[in-house]
């Protein structure tokens, strides 16, 4: 069964083949194909977070490959009432043919691996967001034409996102460098692992303090939220430990000419990217938020062709 909870739980050559696949299916449905890959699959989406981008990208790529989605957000559902997510995966898996879960402890995915019989796509969680970084691969595949040899620098928190880049730079052979404050730091255990894969492929990998140390000779920019989904009470403490962790014009020219810009959205503007940044010609935001359609539908495609 294939099940998508972490970047790590794929080879470089899956990751490449979620990446084309979602570059072929874009081409199809660019010329208006109609794409019956999951056709009279049912998809499931148990969202626990609110959602703008994950959500639509799934269900419109459900639709558009022949499935059906249906939107179970976790409010709704006897959840909230204290069914255990076991029970709760275990009758999921007898009604749906994949789950898309967007929750707020990873725990929570791989219990619903465990119990519900089915393929469970991690639509992001506290600890990676893996999703996000085939779509996100895919925008600078096309902007770059290669992945194998590029820098990637990460400014901001080493979220879950971050995580997931970090893990996926390894894979592809991406130089990957994040600069963060003390204490936001990605995952440790994430970072070994990445590290351990950029080893066959040629990956390096860096943890920095000042975000010119990781722009420099850096062919794409990536940021993320200071303040994500559940980290509220922190807003405070993570606006005064964030400042200067910022996309904005200075960083982009210390990175290398032509530079390529990223943010996964929300942005907040004049928080961590400022407006000319993520409006300018550097920025590949809006191709990089379409390419969740497409990244979406390789990995509904790819989850459901071994079932």
């Amino acid at each position: 069964m294939r099940n998508l909870l972490s970047v790590g739980d794929l080879d470089t050559s899956e990751l490449e083949g979620l990446i084309n696949s979602a570059a072929s299916i874009k081409e199809e449905m660019k010329a208006g194909r109609n794409l019956g890959l999951i056709k009279g699959r049912v998809v499931g989406l148990l969202f626990e977070k609110p959602s703008t981008r994950t959500r639509t990208s799934f269900e419109s790529a459900a639709f558009r490959l022949g499935g059906s989605p249906i939107y179970l957000p976790s409010n709704e559902l006897q959840l909230s009432r204290g069914e255990p997510i076991e029970d709760t995966a275990r009758i999921l898996g007898g009604y749906l043919d994949v789950i898309v879960a967007r929750v707020y402890s990873d725990a929570t995915v791989r219990k619903l691996a465990r119990w519900s019989g089915v393929p469970v796509i991690n639509a992001l969680s506290d600890a990676e967001h893996p999703t996000q970084i085939i779509s996100d691969f895919l925008a600078m595949k096309e902007a770059k034409g290669r992945l194998r040899g590029t820098k990637l620098a990460y400014i901001g928190d080493g979220d879950n996102v971050c995580n997931s880049l970090m893990l996926g730079a390894a894979l592809e052979g991406i130089d990957f460098a994040v600069a963060c404050p003390r204490g936001y730091e990605p995952d440790q255990r994430l970072l070994s692992r990445a590290r351990k894969l950029g080893r066959g492929t040629g990956s390096k990998l860096e943890v920095v303090r000042r975000p010119e140390t990781a722009a420099r000779d850096a062919d794409f920019l990536y940021t993320d939220v200071w303040v994500s989904m559940g980290e509220d009470a922190e807003k405070e403490k993570r606006m005064k430990d964030f400042q200067g962790y910022q996309i904005n014009s200075e960083l982009i020219r210390a990175a290398k000419k032509g530079v390529k810009v990223l943010h996964c959205l929300p942005a907040h503007r004049g928080q961590e990217i400022t407006e000319d940044a993520i409006e300018g010609p550097n920025s590949i935001v809006w191709e990089q938020g379409e390419d969740k359609l497409y990244g979406a539908a390789a990995t509904l495609s790819w989850a459901l062709s071994a079932n």
